[in-house]
């Protein structure tokens, strides 16, 4: 990719974040996921059928939205070489979520700063699959770090990554298996198999990033931050397997060694207890300014890939 349009839409995104006015290619994705589980889902249900079927959805989307990107960016490039650079980095935009992020994670800090923490479960259930009507504010804050933790990979680090190594469209296709995981990428009784194939390529596709997040970036940014750039190092070797996903670990693992506090330990999914262990020492109790610490790792994380991508991409085209 251009690492002048990579340079734009990182910018872009983090001052502007999600457009939620205008139409967004996610969620086109989304609806296209919806369709295709409502037509591909097997009436009579058996474990070949459901995996078959659900990798079907897989492959059909991908191919729909890679191909939609390339037809668009094709025309961009057939008008002038200026609309082409403005059609990557509309699409590089759409695939970056730094600032969005950063902001669902401010308004359930901004709830329990104000003591409204029934607004702060509501706000929290946004950007998380589990259970909030009963947590208590400790709680709050550690599933809001979490899911920062594990979204600096999926949306920050992966994506910049496809991006400078493969173009817009690898970026497009990452985006997509993004999508279908958190939507049919789960293990309860429907999509334990029909969710099979997307789950495990989403864990393909992030492996490498999300190791280059919890070794490198985060403690990077922990170290620009002020914070314990050397604890983050130390507890996400020592912790960083310490979950059903080969990927989700690293980045919380990283983050909890940075703040110096404990996260995981299980939640409610749907009415039913999905224990894990722990990760990272507890050291001191979560409080609600480690919302604040952690969204400044995740923009500083963000800066720090974007110049380290755009390098990258340069001399690729090199």
């Amino acid at each position: 990719m251009n690492p002048a349009a990579m340079l734009i839409a990182a910018a872009l995104d983090l001052i502007v974040g999600d457009p939620r006015r205008l139409p967004h290619p996610v969620r086109w994705m989304g609806s296209l996921i919806a369709w295709l589980e409502e037509m591909l889902y097997p009436a009579k249900r058996s474990a070949r059928a459901e995996f078959v079927r659900g990798m079907i959805l897989c492959c059909c989307v991908v191919c729909a939205t890679v191909a939609a990107a390339a037809l668009f960016l094709t025309l961009c490039r057939r008008l002038s070489p200026v609309v082409a650079m403005a059609g990557e980095v509309i699409v590089g935009f759409y695939c970056l979520s730094a600032r969005s992020l950063v902001h669902e994670a401010t308004i359930v800090r901004k709830h329990l700063e104000a003591g409204d923490v029934p607004e702060a479960r509501a706000a929290l259930s946004m950007i998380v699959g589990r259970d909030t009507a009963c947590l208590e504010e400790k709680d709050i804050v550690r599933a809001t770090i979490e899911t920062v933790a594990e979204n600096i990979t999926d949306g920050i680090v992966s994506p910049l990554l496809y991006l400078a190594v493969g173009g817009p469209l690898a970026a497009v296709a990452f985006k997509a298996v993004s999508t279908m995981d958190s939507m049919i990428g789960y293990k309860d009784d429907r999509y334990r198999r029909f969710g099979t194939f997307a789950a495990r390529l989403d864990d393909a596709l992030n492996f490498i990033p999300a190791r280059i997040s919890g070794f490198a970036l985060i403690p990077l940014a922990a170290f620009v931050c002020r914070l314990d750039w050397k604890n983050a190092v130390r507890i996400v070797a020592r912790d960083r397997l310490k979950h059903e996903s080969p990927n989700a670990a690293h980045g919380e693992a990283a983050l909890a060694g940075a703040l110096s506090i404990r996260l995981g330990g299980g939640a409610w999914y749907e009415g039913e207890w999905c224990g894990r262990p722990y990760l990272g020492d507890d050291r001191r109790a979560v409080e609600v300014r480690d919302i604040g610490r952690a969204g400044r790792i995740a923009l500083v994380t963000a800066c720090v890939t974007v110049i380290l991508a755009c390098a990258a991409a340069a001399g690729i085209r090199r």
